[in-house]
């Protein structure tokens, strides 16, 4: 799956290590060349994806390898894999609920569903959640995806760590389903043994554990109060001292009215 180790640098001239080298068109136009790698051993991880694993069709359409692209660039491997598990195990759930969905809206979701993680896409105050939805927006627009379908891959990583996704539409649900299984195992004894044996054949999980976990708690530190109400909200106040972080009954009491 992964490609030979190699410098990437952007044309604005910073270097960073990665595990996977290839090219990449990154949010606001910067563009990742390849150091130290021929073009053949940069090829995209997108088009060494398998066409099927456990009975499901990993879609091959330019935008989803795009996606894939762009995930497998921005991510270690831990969590490319995480974001590919997660469009199989929801697949397989909603397969097994006999739900259609549109597989190429789902996987781009599911692709994309975690870049808010990432430094790069990460703003100043916005949950991760909101920073992935937009940087996918704005990849996808600059892309020519139809509108309505960007919306749908907006909902489904917007709300993919809520318990609303599963009241959307299929996609949507699909993706929120999909994180939760991979991250909690959540329902994971509702998919067939053989199945989830394929899955983590093809995608391992590569410590996922662990390196889920640096990923969050580096997340919190950098920006605690913008979890303030949402999925990592107690992991922040657990592991980041010094912060004043806001509660609900303080907001109640500073409201302006008078009552």
């Amino acid at each position: 799956m992964s490609v030979s180790s190699g410098w990437l640098e952007n044309t604005r001239g910073r270097c960073v290590r990665s595990r996977r080298a290839f090219l990449v068109t990154c949010a606001g136009g910067a563009v990742w060349i390849v150091r130290g790698a021929t073009l053949a051993r940069a090829a995209s991880a997108a088009a060494q994806l398998p066409h099927t694993v456990a009975g499901i069709a990993i879609p091959a359409t330019g935008m989803a390898r795009a996606a894939a692209g762009l995930a497998a660039g921005a991510s270690p491997d831990f969590l490319f894999n995480h974001c590919v598990r997660t469009f199989l195990f929801g697949a397989l759930m909603t397969q097994s609920h006999g739900v259609h969905y549109d597989a190429e809206i789902a996987f781009v979701a599911a692709a994309l569903h975690d870049l808010g993680l990432i430094e790069q896409y990460s703003s100043k105050d916005e949950p991760f959640e909101i920073d992935g939805a937009d940087a996918a927006k704005r990849f996808l627009s600059e892309r020519g995806f139809a509108a309505t379908k960007i919306e749908v891959v907006w909902d489904a990583i917007a709300m993919h760590t809520s318990a609303l996704s599963e009241r959307k539409g299929p996609e949507v649900a699909l993706v929120g389903m999909g994180a939760g299984i991979d991250v909690f195992g959540g329902r994971l004894h509702l998919l067939a043994a053989d199945a989830v044996s394929a899955v983590l054949r093809h995608f391992p999980r590569l410590r996922f554990k662990e390196g889920f976990e640096r990923l969050l708690l580096d997340y919190c530190e950098r920006k605690p109060l913008a979890q303030a109400g949402t999925w990592t909200d107690e992991l922040c106040r657990s592991h980041v001292h010094g912060v004043a972080f806001p509660s609900i009954e303080q907001g109640l009491k500073a409201s302006p009215f008078a009552e």
